[in-house]
């Protein structure tokens, strides 16, 4: 059963701004071949608005990137989102294959996963998500970076990444077939219902499998094994008068199978079984009522039920976790004022078969505030913040400011400066990895606070566009585990904060078909260390330096064809016994489809010099760690070359 605060979340019902799918691309038509950034309208924040008029720094990736990434990883949005400036999706347990996206060297739970604007994946995104959901029926994804509590409240400290689907518009029906070297196979349906009178919907549906593989013989499952079905209809009905009703549904189970492959053993000369069974189940409904004197009515709501079953070794950990959202604004404007207010709940709740010591049941209140003033034709000014009250770990205020400048035609400057908090849950990196079961209660906590700030300036002149950002973020109260016995570990607050600085470069140049990009991200992250407290260490697995050079060349009426070369810095490396930083590496990767009529046919081959950590060292510890792992952390790509080919039809 959820938790009482989500059955109380539900009487709520339906945030400010809600986000309805983006407009969609037409069937068979490919997205303009120059897409000038200030065209671009963005759903992040609060309501619908050009991107060039919002203060805070929104990034998107339109429909024609996604369209390419959708060929090279059907099944999941990780590779998009990895291969976006100043994101890395970063493995955080190599024998289930789960990850989470890292935003600016700030780890994964700091980062806010939403679909449409609702929290389909939970509070923290979850480790699982971003494999769970194809990009298939995606419109653009739009990112903001640095601590966003005042926009999104707790579990935004990192940054947002919302995935919005396509409206529904044009009649669409598209499939994607797909198979890997990997001994991978992906089947994904997506189908639209243009408008009849008010009413229109879509239709997402896919299954996807992949086989285990041991790729260096050594008895351990490099890859696991999974297979999951999924299933998302979405509905909307609006009335062409300004009010409008977005509600969706979704449905998905998974089992994945990891550690010794079937009849092998351990180095304790014992099978290890590593698997994670996964189900959920979630709806969201997002309400927009305009009034007169343009005051606009936004409502939110989202409840999601998910529930895990994994094995590690002889240990079973089964647990349910419930998360509800609901949020209702009011929003208008007033000469050069642009504001809102809102009220919002969010509940939270986990129930473990195995462990109870690990249940919670919170619900948090919050309200926030937001004013955007335009101070003239080339200066705005966007202030907002948000009051929190969490029943367990008090109550907090997060501001943020922005400021928007344009000192010139085609050039842009935005600053920003917020804070976040984050309350502690059990689910830290680590317990991907090696679980609950030697983790003591949570006791003596408080919530993490942090506050960052960036400077970004944007320049476009005709086809040549350039970007430049200097980013900061502390987090103080940094929660980590520590080992406090044999096989005894516990959470704690560290004493010294977690420091993070670092830049962004990207540089694009588009000529007809022709699209060129180069990027470039240096981070420098430091926390204290766990096992010598009072002692800074860098952050485990984040490269100093990563870089990208993409050329892509695309004709509507014949097809794509791209490479790609990505640079991986080396990385301090956490309890691994066989080096203390991972080997720097490049990866290579070229695509290429063809236009047959309805039909588009395309081969992808991704990392052609095969690299792969396991040519280095292995994966597998030669003894089982105090935590109960088996492996070391995932540094470098575990699957090496892989070649994925299929036919993507339109009908």
């Amino acid at each position: 059963m959820p938790g009482k605060a989500l059955w109380l979340l539900l009487a709520f019902a339906p945030r400010l701004g809600a986000q309805e799918p983006a407009a969609p691309a037409p069937a068979e038509a490919a997205a303009p071949p120059v897409q000038l950034v200030d065209e671009i309208t963005v759903t992040a924040g609060h309501g619908d608005r050009r991107i060039q008029d919002v203060p805070v720094r929104v990034e998107v990736v339109d429909r024609e990137e996604i369209e390419e990434k959708a060929l090279m990883t059907p099944g999941s949005v990780a590779m998009l989102l990895n291969e976006t400036t100043g994101l890395r999706v970063q493995t955080t347990a190599p024998s289930t294959g789960a990850a989470n996206v890292r935003i600016q060297g700030l780890r994964g739970r700091y980062s806010l996963l939403l679909s449409d604007g609702l929290p389909l994946y939970g509070v923290d995104g979850g480790s699982l998500s971003l494999l769970q959901v194809p990009p298939l029926d995606l419109g653009q994804v739009e990112i903001v970076k640095g601590a966003a509590s005042a926009l999104y409240g707790p579990s935004a400290i990192g940054g947002v990444v919302n995935l919005v689907s396509q409206r529904p518009g044009t009649r669409q029906r598209q499939a994607l077939l797909n198979a890997s070297t990997q001994q991978a196979g992906d089947a994904t349906l997506w189908m639209v219902e243009p408008p009849r009178g008010k009413w229109a919907g879509s239709l997402l549906g896919g299954f996807h499998g992949q086989q285990r593989q041991d790729r260096d013989d050594d008895g351990w499952s490099d890859l696991p094994s999974f297979a999951r079905g999924l299933l998302r209809p979405r509905l909307l009905w609006d009335d062409g008068a300004g009010r409008s009703v977005f509600a969706t549904v979704g449905g998905m189970a998974e089992n994945r199978a990891g550690g010794t492959e079937p009849g092998a053993v351990a180095p304790d000369g014992l099978p290890f079984a590593d698997d994670l069974d996964s189900r959920q189940a979630d709806a969201g409904l997002v309400g927009r009522f305009a009034f007169a004197r343009g005051l606009l009515l936004s409502t939110r709501g989202s409840f999601t039920y998910r529930r895990e079953e994994r094995r590690l070794g002889d240990v079973l950990e089964r647990g349910r976790r419930s998360t509800g959202f609901g949020e209702a604004v009011l929003g208008g404007s007033a000469g050069s004022h642009t504001w809102l207010g809102g009220v919002t709940l969010q509940g939270d709740a986990y129930a473990s078969q195995d462990l109870p010591r690990f249940d919670y049941d919170d619900l948090t209140l919050g309200f926030f505030a937001q004013d955007d003033v335009r101070l003239g034709q080339h200066v705005a000014l966007g202030v907002s913040a948000r009051y929190d009250h969490h029943p367990r770990y008090g109550s907090f205020l997060s501001p943020r400011v922005s400021l928007l400048l344009r000192p010139a035609t085609g050039v842009t400057m935005r600053l920003n400066a917020g804070t976040g908090f984050f309350t502690p849950v059990p689910f830290l990196e680590e317990s991907d990895e090696s679980g609950l079961s030697r983790l003591l209660p949570l006791a003596g906590l408080t919530a993490e606070r942090a506050r960052s700030g960036s400077l970004d300036l944007g320049l476009a002149r005709g086809r040549f566009e350039a970007n430049a950002t200097l980013f900061g973020s502390r987090v103080a109260e940094a929660l980590q585990r520590r080992q406090v016995g044999p096989e005894a570990f516990a959470i704690v607050n560290a004493a010294l904060p977690v420091k993070t600085w670092g830049t962004e470069l990207l540089l694009r140049y588009r000529r007809g078909g022709l699209m060129l990009l180069a990027t470039h991200t240096f981070t420098s992250s430091s926390e204290e260390d766990p096992a010598a407290p009072g002692v800074r260490r860098d952050v485990p697995l984040t490269p100093g330096h990563l870089a990208s050079l993409n050329a892509i060349w695309e004709d509507e009426a014949r097809g794509r064809i791209g490479v790609e070369v990505y640079y991986i810095g080396s990385q301090a490396l956490d309890e691994n016994p066989y080096r203390t930083q991972g080997r720097a590496h490049v990866l290579v990767g070229a695509l290429a489809e063809k236009r047959f009529g309805r039909a588009r046919v395309f081969l992808n081959l991704e990392n052609l010099g095969n690299v792969r950590q396991t040519r280095y060292d292995p994966l597998l510890l030669p003894a089982r760690a105090a935590d109960g792992r088996w492996t070391v952390d995932a540094w470098a790509p575990l699957d090496g070359f892989v070649a994925n080919g299929g036919v993507r039809v339109v009908f």
